[in-house]
């Protein structure tokens, strides 16, 4: 018995040691992937960070954000170049892509679902035809805890709606209340926490509800003509001329959520889901800027990712958020809905 023990114990030892020496090698070896997309997927993260410290000393990660980044043009929206309505019905498409979205699904002539699927994710577009329709919704409890998104699209009698702000997140014990970042609401600021520590870009529907993408300050985009905004990035498309991506783009792979708009005026709602292996890992800023391009997005910019990512029709999340709750979903301090 003492024999059949010690077998027992030395495989098991044995199976530790190929461990240890597989994940070694994934970690410094020759290959510099599987290292970079570790690293990117982790320090991009509010609260796991820590990932890539423990195994990787702080001159290694930066090298490898060095190596790996999305540089966005700085450029601003120039909203005369969408025109909303500019909608072709004439039944000939340039792709199929142009297909999925202009051929109205009849039960639902205001919006159209899209499944979206790639080789390691799944997820949602939602093609919203008439902008003037999509609206910016706070939590009712502003910087005390946020909502769920159904509960958001709901009390705004929303149809449906997507996750917008990022939120203060420390040690993932954040309630969704306290936004990060500049909130426009109505023409108005309504929530400034410019000292969170996050800086991306001001992004939202000006008056005549077009999306503008701008790097100027919150008074520079209310002149401009900004009605609803929050603000995030980076930016991954403006005036059709997507962001310079390096490498994998210094994202990572995780759960995205992206707003766009078309030149004809058509928004685009785009969740991926993600961190679900054998469902969907995620997608990396390169691939998402692609799958923008098959859809002729015209503007797009990256919003709050992460278990947050999420999409609702009425009282039902059709996506699958990641986080730690029963259902995975996450209260959220804002989201933009289509009414």
């Amino acid at each position: 018995m003492k024999i059949k023990k010690k077998k027992k114990t030395a495989i098991v030892l044995l199976i530790l040691d190929v461990c240890i020496i597989i994940c070694f090698f994934l970690a410094y070896g020759p290959f510099s992937y599987l290292r970079e997309l570790y690293i990117t997927t982790a320090v991009t993260t509010m609260t796991h960070k820590y990932l890539a410290r423990t195994i990787y000393t702080e001159d290694m990660i930066q090298d490898v954000l060095d190596g790996n980044y999305v540089k966005e043009s700085g450029e601003s929206t120039d909203t005369s170049d969408i025109v909303i309505g500019d909608i072709d019905d004439s039944g000939e498409y340039d792709s199929v892509y142009d297909e999925q979205i202009l051929t109205r699904d009849s039960e639902h002539p205001e919006y159209k679902l899209i499944p979206l699927k790639g080789s390691n994710y799944k997820g949602y577009m939602v093609a919203i035809y008439d902008p003037s329709r999509v609206e910016l919704v706070m939590t009712n409890k502003l910087g005390k805890i946020g909502q769920f998104l159904r509960e958001l699209v709901v009390q705004n009698n929303g149809i449906l709606g997507m996750n917008a702000s990022g939120f203060v997140d420390t040690n993932e014990m954040g309630n969704g209340g306290e936004p990060t970042g500049i909130v426009i609401q109505d023409g108005k600021v309504i929530w400034d926490a410019t000292k969170t520590g996050y800086s991306g870009g001001i992004a939202g529907f000006t008056k005549d509800n077009k999306l503008l993408l701008t790097k100027g300050s919150a008074m520079d985009a209310i002149k401009a003509g900004i009605e609803d905004a929050v603000e995030f990035g980076p930016f991954l498309i403006v005036n059709g001329n997507a962001a310079e991506i390096k490498g994998n783009g210094g994202w990572g792979i995780a759960p995205r959520t992206v707003l766009a708009q078309r030149k004809d005026g058509i928004v685009l709602f785009v969740v991926i889901d993600g961190r679900q292996p054998g469902y969907s890992v995620g997608i990396s800023m390169v691939e998402l800027t692609k799958l923008l391009q098959r859809y002729k997005v015209h503007n797009a910019v990256n919003l709050d990712g992460g278990a947050s990512s999420s999409i609702a029709i009425g009282n039902k999340t059709i996506t699958k958020p990641c986080g730690y709750s029963a259902t995975g979903e996450r209260r959220i301090p804002n989201a933009w809905i289509l009414k």
